[in-house]
C-alpha cells in the first residue's frame, strides 16, 4: 500500500501548480515508482552516444538546435522509460519518433516530453526526425531521461555511398502532404517531410539526407520577405542568421527546385513574371557550385501547376538550364511529368520520387559514383 500511494502521490500532489512545467517529468517518475524502477536520470545532449544529422546549430553544444526539417538525433538505448527534454521552443516543432520497428509523431514542447511509445527488452534503436519545416518553428535538444539503470550507446558510424542535399520550396519540403481536400496552414502536424519527393528519393538510395527549403519562397519573388538567395547557406531561414559551414557536408548530389513561388506570387498580385528571375537563379547555382566545388547539381523542375504549365515560368526556367549547364560540366536538369494541383500529397510525392529515382539510376555520372 505504501508503493500505491507513493504513485499516487507522485501523479497527482500539486498537479495544478506543477503541471505546467513539470508534468513531463512528473508522469515520467510516475511510471518509474509505480512499475519499480530506480529513479530517473539525464542524459545530456552532449552524450557521445548521440549522433545527430543535418544542418544543426551547435553554438551552444549543451542545447544543440534542431531547425531544418529532415534532421534526426539517433542513439541506442537498453532501459525502462524514455522522454525527451527540449528548451528553447519557437513556433511548432513536430517530430517522427521512432523506437525500434515502431513510429508515432511528438510534439516538442519546453521541458520533458514522453515517449509516447515504450521501450522494448534488451536494445532499443531510438531516433527523431525533424517533419515539419525550419519556417515554422525551431527547438533546443537537451537529452533524454530515462531509469536510473539504463544503458545509451551510439549507433554504428553511417556508411552511406550517397549524400543529398535539397534546396527547394513547400514542394520540397512536403508542405501540407498529409492534409485532405484543401491545403491548410493551421496544423502543421500534417505537413510531413519525411513523406516528401526528397526524403523518399534519399531512402530509396540509403542516401545521407538533408533538406534546406522554405514554403513561399521565391529566386526573386515569393510569399517570404526574403529572397531564397539571402538564406540558402543559413543556419536559420533568416538573412541575418549566421552562415553555415558549409564545408562540413560534401555532398554527392545537391538538387535545386525554385520557381513555383515567382509565379505563383506574382500570378496572383497580378504582377508580371520577375524580369530578373535567370539571372538570379544563375548567380544563385555558381554560388552552390563555389559551395560544392565537388558535387553533381541537379536543377529540378515541377510538382504544381507553375513548374508543369506556366509558359513564362518555363521559358525563365529553361533559360537558367541552357546558360549553366554550357559552364558547368557537372550540372544536369530534370524536369517532373508528375504534378498536382494542389501542394502535392503523400502518394504524388511518391510518383515524383519514383521518376527522379528511375531517372538518376540512367545517369553514368550517378552510378560511376
Amino acid at each position: 500500500m505504501v508503493h500505491v500511494s507513493y504513485c499516487l502521490l507522485a501523479m497527482l500532489k500539486n498537479r495544478k501548480k506543477f503541471a505546467a512545467t513539470f508534468g513531463g517529468i512528473i508522469t515520467l517518475l510516475a511510471t518509474l515508482l509505480c512499475s519499480g524502477t530506480a529513479v530517473a536520470k539525464n542524459v545530456d545532449a552532449t552524450n557521445s552516444a548521440f549522433q545527430y544529422s543535418g544542418r544543426i546549430d551547435f553554438a551552444n553544444k549543451a542545447v544543440p538546435v534542431l531547425i531544418w526539417q529532415g534532421s534526426t538525433v539517433t542513439a541506442r538505448v537498453k532501459g525502462n522509460a524514455l522522454a525527451f527534454r527540449f528548451s528553447g521552443l519557437e513556433g511548432n516543432v513536430y517530430f517522427d519518433l521512432t523506437v525500434g520497428d515502431t513510429k508515432a509523431v511528438l510534439k516538442a514542447t519546453n521541458g520533458t516530453v514522453k515517449s509516447p511509445l515504450t521501450l522494448s527488452e534488451g536494445w532499443n534503436t531510438i531516433a527523431l526526425f525533424k517533419r515539419s519545416e525550419a519556417s515554422v518553428g525551431h527547438v533546443g535538444f537537451e537529452g533524454v531521461v530515462t531509469d536510473n539503470g539504463a544503458q545509451v550507446a551510439a549507433l554504428p558510424a553511417s556508411n552511406a555511398k550517397h549524400r543529398f542535399i535539397f534546396y527547394g520550396d513547400s514542394i520540397t519540403a512536403g508542405a501540407c502532404n498529409e492534409d485532405g481536400e484543401e491545403d491548410q496552414w493551421g496544423d502543421f502536424s500534417t505537413h510531413n517531410n519525411a513523406k516528401s519527393y526528397a526524403a523518399m528519393v534519399a531512402s530509396d538510395f540509403s542516401a545521407d539526407y538533408r533538406n534546406i527549403a522554405i514554403s513561399g519562397v521565391g529566386i526573386s519573388m515569393g510569399y517570404q520577405a526574403y529572397r531564397i538567395g539571402q538564406v540558402w547557406d543559413r543556419y536559420y531561414p533568416d538573412p541575418t542568421a549566421p552562415k553555415a559551414d558549409l564545408s562540413s557536408y560534401n555532398p554527392h548530389v545537391v538538387f535545386m527546385n525554385f520557381g513555383e513561388n515567382d509565379d505563383s506570387f506574382t500570378t496572383n498580385k497580378q504582377l508580371p513574371f520577375p524580369t530578373d528571375y535567370t539571372k538570379r537563379y544563375t548567380d544563385l547555382v555558381r554560388e552552390v557550385r563555389l559551395a560544392y566545388p565537388n558535387s553533381r547539381i541537379v536543377i529540378l523542375r515541377g510538382g504544381m501547376f507553375g513548374g508543369a504549365k506556366s509558359t513564362r515560368l518555363i521559358t525563365a526556367w529553361k533559360a537558367v538550364v541552357k546558360q549553366m549547364e554550357a559552364e558547368d560540366s557537372q550540372l544536369s536538369h530534370y524536369v517532373f511529368d508528375h504534378w498536382h494541383n494542389l501542394h502535392p500529397r503523400v502518394e504524388n510525392h511518391r510518383k515524383m520520387a519514383d521518376e527522379l529515382v528511375a531517372w538518376l539510376k540512367t545517369q553514368t555520372w550517378f552510378n560511376q559514383h
